[in-house]
């Protein structure tokens, strides 16, 4: 499967989807950088300061890890490992969030050991969280939830470590019951059921190639996209997984033979896509339409001087309205971390300061338009800075963000079942008699 793309204001080498807004006004910088550079945080005036807060949160596509934050694919729930104690005497533990109240709050879930930092956490959208810990040449899987004024355990099995294999989970199901991992291996990827089975972790797939990533295309935890890299080395591609059959692989994305194409994050409700890929020549963020024939567009306005772009989330409910769906973007540069919000349809880059303590890289939208923002420091152990997004007609820094803490205990809220949603693989797209814009 071959396409085509549009860089800027010209006519590239790749791929697939076509916008009906034109590039972005303004100016390019220099090559985007291919890392991240670690990051600060974001204070009141707009500076960079220092992060209050052990660690950093799970990019798109990654797992939880000692320090990072990861929230339900619904928004309900969060979880991360954190720190208690003094030092030398600190220990890691599980850390629970609730988001979808009046008030955010977090729940400790400590047992009778510490955890080690490199331990994952996975929350459910029952409440209770995942925890994958290495122990010998075995990793072992438990769901973890509070009893009152304990923690309480559900051991689900153990998988073999063999030859060091590396594991990684994949980000938080749609469905809120299930979860999974790969496990890479010198030839193939297996995916693995390691939570929401019958009988404690199954394999349920095995994709040939070495895979990374994981991205769900619907709503049911079906349809789960990967970046490939083939047997023998060559151009990483997006391919889809296709859990209830058995694994099937199929084709997503191929912009050039040659290109690197990876798949960021994706939008079951409007098909929005949010791609990076090196078809215009270098590492470019571009977007796309899940099922869509037209090329894909790499505005000039997502890759800003001497910082790195990554989105991060997509504001749901706008249903067959790819280009009004507002995109927050974590914004890295030598000083620190802060928020961008992008509209494929509007053309512009808002840069806005984050709050101190946030989890550089996490976030949810509302239906309605606000991304709730994560953080936590010495003076507030639980906290969720509310953003508005900016219209793109708005000149300035755009609308302040307000906050509201509280910690406590409440009950969870129950799982919704979501319908399934079939993916349609991004097709051919010449750009037969177009015009770049003036």
């Amino acid at each position: 499967m071959t396409a085509r793309a549009i860089e800027g204001e010209t006519a590239g080498a790749a791929a697939t989807v076509d916008p009906a807004s034109g590039e972005a006004e303004e100016p390019g910088g220099p090559e985007e950088r291919g890392g991240l550079i670690e990051p600060g945080e974001q204070g009141e005036s707009g500076k960079p300061s220092a992060p209050n807060s052990p660690g950093e949160s799970a990019g798109p596509g990654g797992a939880a890890a000692a320090g990072r934050f990861t929230i339900t694919a619904d928004g309900s729930y969060a979880a991360r490992l954190t720190l208690a104690g003094q030092a030398p005497d600190t220990a890691w533990f599980p850390e629970r969030w609730t988001l979808d109240g009046h008030e955010p709050y977090a729940v400790p879930l400590p047992l009778d050991q510490p955890e080690e930092p490199d331990s994952d956490v996975l929350p459910l959208a029952d409440g209770r969280v995942l925890i994958r810990r290495r122990v010998a040449d075995r990793h072992a899987f438990s769901l973890l939830y509070p009893t009152g004024p304990g923690t309480g355990e559900l051991p689900l099995g153990t998988l073999e470590c063999a030859d060091d294999t590396p594991l990684t989970l994949v980000p938080p199901s749609p469905d809120g019951a299930s979860a999974y991992a790969l496990s890479v291996g010198e030839r193939s990827t297996a995916v693995w059921l390691v939570a929401g089975g019958v009988f404690g972790p199954q394999q349920v797939a095995e994709v040939p190639g070495r895979c990374s990533g994981g991205v769900w295309l619907d709503r049911a935890g079906r349809m789960l996209a990967l970046d490939r890299e083939p047997v023998g080395g060559g151009p990483v591609k997006a391919v889809v997984v296709d859990l209830d059959r058995g694994g099937e692989v199929s084709p997503l994305l191929q912009i050039t033979p040659d290109s690197n194409d990876r798949l960021l994050l994706a939008d079951a409700d409007s098909g929005l896509l949010l791609i990076r890929s090196d078809a215009p020549g270098h590492d470019r963020l571009g977007w796309g339409v899940l099922g869509s024939c037209l090329p894909v567009r790499f505005p000039e306005c997502l890759r800003p001087a001497d910082v790195a772009v990554t989105p991060f989330a997509v504001q749901p409910g706008q249903t067959l309205m790819p280009e009004s769906c507002a995109v927050a973007l974590r914004i890295d540069g030598a000083a620190g971390s802060w928020v961008g919000v992008w509209r494929p349809a509007g053309r512009r880059l808002h840069q806005l300061a984050a709050p101190d303590g946030w989890f550089a890289g996490s976030g949810v939208w509302t239906r309605d338009g606000f991304l709730k923002l994560p953080y936590a420091g010495r003076d507030v152990p639980c906290g969720v800075a509310l953003l508005q997004a900016p219209e793109d007609g708005e000149r300035g820094a755009g609308p302040a963000w307000t906050t509201v803490t509280e910690s406590g205990m409440q009950p969870s809220a129950a799982a919704t079942p979501l319908p399934v949603c079939k993916p349609v693989p991004l097709g051919q797209a010449p750009l037969v008699g177009r015009t770049a814009p003036g």
